[in-house]
């Protein structure tokens, strides 16, 4: 049965540069549908949000970088809770049509952002460069 699943995920960049945000972004967002097995086609929505400290970019531009059209996207400031923060953190919630069971689901905790969910945090496979964005 295909249902439409949540797949969670966040990165930290070094500087709050349009570069950044969009090359980590982008690293993020591949590696989300390379972990899950998803196909572009069947991603119905993207929800970004960003600290407080980044703002020289939406993130939401290195979807459409990617090419990935055909999707709602949406970008938004991370509620700042005392205490609880990840500097220059980019969180994305991704939408996606999948035959998967919630429990099959990679979520994808990158670099510094690891710490939000060390469980969840994704490491290269193999072979495969962590800061690769070719």
């Amino acid at each position: 049965m295909v249902a439409c699943r949540g797949i969670r995920g966040a990165t930290t960049v070094s500087a709050n540069t349009r570069d950044e945000i969009l090359r980590a972004t982008r690293e993020l967002l591949r590696r989300i549908v390379d972990r899950n097995a998803v196909a572009v086609e069947d991603i119905a929505s993207i929800f970004f949000t960003v600290s407080d400290d980044l703002d020289a970019e939406y993130p939401a531009l290195a979807a459409r970088q990617l090419g990935w059209t055909d999707s709602a996207l949406l970008c938004a400031r991370e509620i700042p809770v005392p205490g609880q923060r990840v500097q220059r953190c980019i969180r994305v919630l991704l939408l996606a049509n999948t035959e998967r069971t919630a429990s099959e689901l990679r979520h994808v905790y990158l670099h510094e952002a690891a710490v939000l969910r060390p469980s969840r945090a994704d490491m290269p496979e193999p072979g495969e460069d962590e800061h690769a964005d070719g």
